[in-house]
């Protein structure tokens, strides 16, 4: 694919600002491959996406950045321009469950996601053969039931020695301590297993179950200090009957799951979620 620089943005909204944006970028001859934005009417806010090829301009994305900025203060922006050359950095997390972590691994390998794994950590080390045959790096931490900071201590330890710029709990069953959130805003990314807001924290199959739901789903979501209740990407559901036990649920929800976390994980990556409060708003 063609090199694109991504210029992504969010501002109260007001006339003239595709405006501004497109001349800014019309003055270096960069074409614009693709180009999206909403206006907020009821917050009064605007949102603005532009992938422009890079081989177009005269300017390096660090230069760009530079010209850029006097516009995006006179407007009051939020923004950011990333280079589709240098793919974040991912650390993915899990526990036992493989199906979520094997899903991203495997599109990882057939080249779906433009990324750069850099290791994965996990609470158990049951899932070492999956990763290691990818040739990834595997941390096993432990956790101790009894004191749980030492383990968190050392994932912030390996976050930060890999230099991540992205994290994907991929089924890791442990809660981050508020620490790590606030570390890492809009950049940990959490699927779980339910259709958020109903049905948080654990077995919400069971829960799903028991309060007789004819629809099952999966949220992928940023994770905050707040349990389940982060900006959510992506959101999908199954049908389901008075036939299927929770069992079946949660066979089922894996599909959802692992395609939902993907999707999610993908659109992050691309630059395609901008958070604004707790609501996203998503170039898909």
């Amino acid at each position: 694919m063609s090199r694109v620089l991504r210029l992504v943005l969010d501002c109260p909204d007001q006339v003239g600002i595709v405006a501004k944006v497109s001349t800014f970028l019309t003055q270096y001859n960069g074409t614009i491959v693709e180009a999206n934005h909403h206006a907020d009417q009821q917050n009064g806010w605007f949102f603005m996406r532009n992938e422009i090829l890079a081989d177009t301009l005269p300017l390096s994305k660090e230069k760009l950045s530079e010209a850029f900025a006097p516009i995006a203060d006179d407007l009051n922006m939020t923004w950011r321009i990333t280079d589709s050359d240098e793919p974040k950095k991912v650390v993915l997390m899990a526990s036992k469950e493989s199906h979520c972590l094997a899903d991203i691994l495997n599109r990882w390998h057939s080249g779906d996601l433009n990324c750069e794994i850099v290791g994965v950590i996990s609470n158990h080390d049951d899932l070492r053969g999956l990763v290691e045959w990818h040739g990834i790096r595997y941390h096993h931490v432990p956790v101790d039931k009894a004191d749980k900071q030492p383990h968190f201590d050392e994932v912030t330890r390996i976050i930060n020695e890999l230099k991540a710029d992205t994290v994907v709990l991929a089924r890791y069953m442990q809660i981050l301590p508020e620490a790590i959130c606030q570390a890492m805003p809009g950049r940990i990314i959490n699927i779980h297993h339910s259709f958020l807001p109903s049905f948080v924290g654990a077995k919400p199959y069971h829960q799903a179950h028991e309060r007789g739901v004819k629809l099952i789903g999966a949220t992928c979501h940023y994770v905050t200090k707040d349990l389940d209740a982060g900006p959510i990407i992506d959101q999908d559901v199954a049908r389901v009957t008075h036939r299927e036990d929770p069992v079946d649920m949660v066979r089922r929800g894996k599909d959802v799951e692992k395609t939902v976390l993907a999707r999610g994980l993908r659109w992050h990556l691309e630059d395609r979620v901008i958070v604004h409060g707790n609501k996203t708003v998503v170039f898909s």
